[in-house]
């Protein structure tokens, strides 16, 4: 099989993508129960114990919550930053335990991990690439903004799986308190659909200028229950792109994951 990704739940109420290929299969996060978790997998023919690894972003619970059973069960290796394995509160009863610093490179059978930096109110949240036969999936979520070095994470992906957390206008007339609000917005909080929007229009513009232009899957993630809602969220990015020239459709394509849902299989 070629690099593989599917979303398993994308939202604060839990967060669990796979990524896998013909010899290794692997979880980012494990932010829903070991149950969902195995029966997930099983629909696509797997199980917990054909997991080699959970790579986990940061140490927030609709991201761990179910890590300890998951690789209890699997016996997977944990990889994390030092910053998020301090700061998961059960992390001396995980074995296997793999520490990274952001911006390291390693390989997990066939497949190439980067990791870089984001920006979110954890120790030291971190996103993803993963690369395997000249394919190449892109994890960007929880963070405030685009950092730089997400953004040279984003270039040449294939799948790119942003965050959309939010609408501003509806987050800011909505019912959270202020200072929640305050913490969605700020640079350690969450992208809202017009930051993510012009994130991707900055990457399709560059790619253009640079002669790089590809076909490429965009997979809007991590939607607020409250202060989104799907049609808003590709609404918000196919309008921006639209204005600019890039008009999703034919070599660009615009999806949202489900919060709570899994995905289709998405295979390179």
């Amino acid at each position: 099989m070629n690099l593989a990704i599917c979303s398993l739940a994308s939202g604060s109420s839990g967060n669990c993508f796979l990524i896998r290929n013909e010899d290794s299969v692997l979880l980012v996060d494990a932010g829903i129960s070991a149950k969902q978790t195995a029966r997930d997998l099983s629909a696509l023919g797997l199980s917990l114990g054909d997991v080699d690894a959970v790579l986990v972003t940061h140490e927030h619970t609709d991201h761990i919550k179910g890590l300890k059973a998951v690789c209890g069960a699997s016996g997977a290796a944990v990889y994390a930053s030092r910053g998020t394995l301090l700061g998961i509160p059960f992390s001396q009863e995980l074995e296997n335990v793999r520490a990274f610093a952001p911006g390291d490179t390693f390989r997990i059978g066939s497949i190439e991990v980067g990791t870089f930096p984001t920006s979110h109110d954890a120790a030291d949240s971190t996103g993803f690439c993963f690369s395997a036969g000249g394919r190449k999936i892109v994890l960007v979520t929880d963070t405030g903004y685009v950092t730089k070095e997400a953004f040279q994470g984003m270039k040449g992906s294939d799948v790119l799986v942003l965050e959309s957390n939010h609408d501003e206008s509806v987050l800011r007339m909505g019912r959270y308190p202020w200072f929640l609000k305050q913490r969605i917005l700020s640079d350690r909080g969450h992208l809202s659909n017009e930051a993510a929007a012009n994130a991707v229009l900055e990457l399709l513009k560059l790619e253009r200028l640079e002669g790089a232009e590809k076909s490429r899957l965009v997979l809007l993630a991590h939607l607020s229950k409250e202060n989104n809602f799907p049609q808003m969220a590709l609404a918000t990015m196919s309008n921006i792109l639209a204005a600019e020239g890039f008009a999703p459709g034919g070599d660009l394509r615009i999806e949202v994951l489900s919060r709570t849902e899994r995905s289709p299989l998405y295979i390179l």
